[in-house]
């Protein structure tokens, strides 16, 4: 077995060390003898994202620069639509994640229009959200929980039957109000969660790993590793943040 994965524009979207998912996904498949190739699309890339059984798309921040987007539109963002559409499995963290919506709105009002493979759209708001934070994802993402860490403005409000990676457990997600966090559509995985997201988070690495597997070579159930050291890192935050949720909530009542 093998997994083509591919790393979009590694050059402006690599925040608060997205690139550490990378590092995981690979190393989770060479631990376990899988092949792994990894290649990368920048900014002005003619390469196609045709072929690949896994995309990655970090956070950045002011997403909405002009270089970008005018990249998006001469073409890539169909071949993001046709990437999803076709069944590929997509991570997309904070930034990259709003870029497959609809468009972000600006504090001020100005629009972006983004690449429209899911029905949901982000507004800029005024205070930003920000701190490390737990979510616990559905079942069909595996029901693990996460711990991660967000910075954010906009605000994420999914489409009418499009369903979230996951519910808040402590912090914002989404948007602060409804209690969602990221989105899961067909076999992509977006998230607030940068920190990078995966090394603590191990069960949802695998559940990526073997959903992209699955669509190549039908049902794939991962062996375990020991996982000893990710599962102390993650225990820890969670612990803590489960903690600091508790008190919160007996201060506020």
């Amino acid at each position: 077995m093998e997994l083509r994965i591919c790393h979009l524009y590694p050059d402006v979207l690599n925040l608060y060390g997205d690139r550490g998912n990378i590092l995981c996904l690979r190393r989770r498949l060479e631990w376990r003898g899988i092949g792994v190739s990894v290649d990368t699309r920048p900014i002005g890339s003619p390469a196609a994202l045709g072929g690949f059984d896994l995309i990655f798309i970090g956070g950045g921040q002011d997403f909405e620069q002009e270089a970008l987007l005018d990249d998006l539109h001469r073409g890539r963002d169909a071949e993001i639509r046709a990437a999803v559409d076709d069944g590929a499995a997509v991570l997309a963290i904070c930034g990259g994640y709003q870029m497959l919506g609809n468009y972000y709105e600006t504090h001020d009002g100005r629009r972006c229009d983004f690449v429209g493979a899911i029905d949901f759209y982000t507004v800029g708001g005024e205070k930003r959200m920000i701190g490390n934070y737990l979510f616990q994802c559905g079942t069909v993402s595996g029901g693990s929980v996460v711990v991660g860490f967000e910075n954010h403005s906009g605000r994420t409000y999914l489409g009418a039957g499009v369903n979230p990676l996951g519910t808040v457990l402590a912090g914002f997600g989404n948007n602060g109000e409804d209690g969602t966090e990221g989105v899961r559509w067909k076999n992509v995985f977006g998230s607030y969660s940068h920190g990078p997201l995966l090394p603590k988070n191990p069960s949802l690495c695998d559940m990526i790993l073997e959903t992209a597997l699955a669509r190549k070579y039908g049902a794939v159930l991962l062996e375990p590793l020991p996982d000893m050291a990710e599962k102390n890192a993650h225990s820890e935050i969670a612990n803590r943040l489960g903690a600091e949720n508790k008190l919160a909530f007996e201060r506020d009542s």
